[in-house]
């Protein structure tokens, strides 16, 4: 390829990546921004306790009760008197019984709270683990 003054000019080869990279970068931020708001369940307010997490290496059922006495399996609303039969269908089809998480409501009735991990167990799932919040440290007075 010739120029207007005659020169033999080379074709450039190299492909810039700048902008590939700049792309790149500022959808990393937007899923590192929006990931955390994209938390799936249903909003309880959790009881407090100081209780160390357990580890759990494979996903469980997640059992929810709201205030309002609502039952979940993971996000889908059950009738309590159905809940027992769902999660001896979905635990036979899964062919294991490896446990359920129950995420209850502070403000629900021990009772209630009880009323569902006894219908949980009926259903063959013996491993019920209940899920809180950590607590926090309320500050220490100064006496003065």
């Amino acid at each position: 390829m010739k120029t207007n003054n005659g020169t033999a000019r080379q074709m450039m080869s190299e492909i810039n990546v700048t902008p590939f990279v700049d792309v790149m970068l500022v959808l990393l931020i937007i899923f590192m921004v929006t990931a955390p708001m994209m938390m799936q369940g249903v909003d309880v307010d959790l009881p407090d306790t100081e209780a160390p997490a357990i580890p759990s290496e494979e996903e469980r059922l997640v059992v929810t009760v709201d205030a309002q006495r609502k039952v979940y399996i993971n996000e889908y609303p059950v009738d309590m008197e159905t809940l027992g039969p769902k999660l001896s269908a979905i635990y036979k089809n899964k062919g294991s019984k490896q446990g359920v998480f129950l995420r209850a409501d502070a403000s629900l009735p021990y009772g209630f709270v009880m009323e569902v991990m006894g219908t949980i167990r009926q259903s063959g799932i013996d491993q019920i683990g209940m899920v809180t919040e950590p607590a926090t440290k309320p500050e220490k007075r100064q006496s003065g």
